[in-house]
């Protein structure tokens, strides 16, 4: 342990001040990205939306809301996958507490700096969630379950700093509970449109809960590895077999999401139903089947279970690759998620003169820009706690 202390100290040398160097050069680029993207996000408040945005009547959602479903999935599967060892009990599980939680914050952060301007009056919703609340909405719980979640996450983070496991432990059951209540609203959310036949069925919220520790499998891996080469330490022994068993966790829900992916499809071609049925072929053979395929299925799920498979959950460099491949691959299929559901007109079927086919969508800078602030800040994020926590050292690693 104090060989491992030491490395967090200044050393002799030009290696430490290098390595400061270029940490706060990466903060310095990513805070310059996060404050370039929030004002284009301000801007477009004083433009108006639809003229600042790619959105429309017909496609109202777009990529700045994919990339808050992104992160609020990441982070839920953050959550869960951490509660597994000081939750729940499993040992081999707990060295990845700290860090797990720290980031499961720092993505619904990163989650809510986005949807502040997706929404256009943000203030709003913070207001109106108290003072005129709406127990039939399921936007309505989704504001007040995530707010309760990150409410819990903090304490539990700050539980854990303090050494205090055992209370730390039941703060994190109960961010487990408000997050898959509100991981499953936000299925919800989508699956309760009826008007959206891509989207409708109890499937959402159930696929939204899998998905998201399939997410948070992923960023453990991928974020530690990161963090400990920022940190330039050798992994303990049980650390890394802490991370070979999120890696196989994660190969079993890699196989769930191929399994449910799979009858997606089928539900979607078989019988044509309509309104489904065109969604479902945008993704096999139409304008979206790149994203589909080379984003969601080979990066989102082929590559990163062929890699797990094929070191045997050893080699936690070729895993970091994968998880990469992976977190690319998943926030593709977000995006999909999200813009494949509205494309398809709601009369496609009159054959309605001059009513497209497929309706148009296409981020504009202003949305890519707020999409990487999110990005970014989540960055920045990740970097800081690494300084400011030690590397979220304990006495399990």
């Amino acid at each position: 342990m104090e060989n491992i202390l030491t490395k967090v100290l200044p050393q002799e040398g030009g290696l430490e001040g290098s390595r400061s160097g270029v940490y706060n050069g990466v903060i310095g680029l990513l805070g310059l990205v996060t404050l370039a993207g929030i004002a284009f996000g301000l801007h477009a408040f004083y433009l108006g939306y639809h003229n600042a945005y790619g959105v429309s009547r017909e496609v109202p959602w777009g990529v700045v809301l994919a990339a808050y479903v992104f992160f609020v999935v990441t982070s839920t599967g953050l959550c869960l996958v951490s509660s597994i060892g000081h939750v729940f009990g499993f040992e081999t599980f707990k060295p990845i507490a700290k860090r797990s939680v720290f980031l499961a914050i720092a993505t619904i952060i990163s989650g809510f700096l986005v949807i502040a301007f997706e929404i256009e009056n943000p203030w709003r919703m913070a207001i109106y969630n108290i003072i005129s609340p709406n127990l039939t909405s399921s936007i309505w719980w989704m504001g007040t379950l995530y707010g309760a979640y990150l409410f819990f996450m903090l304490i539990e983070f700050a539980l854990l700093q303090a050494g205090k496991h055992k209370i730390a432990g039941m703060l994190g059951l109960l961010g487990v509970i408000s997050g898959v209540a509100a991981h499953s609203n936000l299925g919800a959310v989508f699956g309760l449109l009826n008007g959206r036949e891509f989207w409708h069925g109890p499937y959402m919220p159930i696929y939204f809960i899998t998905s998201a520790m399939m997410s948070g499998c992923a960023a453990v891996i991928f974020f530690h590895w990161l963090g400990y080469k920022i940190n330039g330490w050798k992994m303990s022994a049980a650390l890394e077999n802490s991370l070979c068993s999120v890696a196989k966790l994660g190969a079993l829900l890699y196989i769930i999401i191929m399994f449910f992916t799979t009858w997606k499809l089928i539900s979607g071609v078989y019988g044509y139903p309509p309104g489904k049925y065109e969604a479902v072929m945008t993704l096999i053979n139409g304008p979206y089947a790149q994203n589909f395929w080379y984003g969601e299925i080979g990066l989102g799920l082929v590559i990163p279970l062929l890699i797990i498979l094929a070191v045997r959950a050893r080699n936690l460099t070729a895993m970091a690759f994968g998880s990469a491949c992976s977190i690319i691959g998943i926030f593709v299929m977000r995006y999909d998620l999200v813009i494949v559901g509205q494309i398809i007109p709601g009369f496609h079927e009159l054959n309605i003169v001059d009513l497209p086919h497929i309706l148009p969508y296409s981020p504009t800078l202003h949305e890519w820009m707020v999409t990487l602030a999110g990005f970014a800040f989540c960055g920045i994020l990740f970097m800081m706690g690494e300084r400011l926590f030690r590397g979220h050292l304990s006495e399990d690693h």
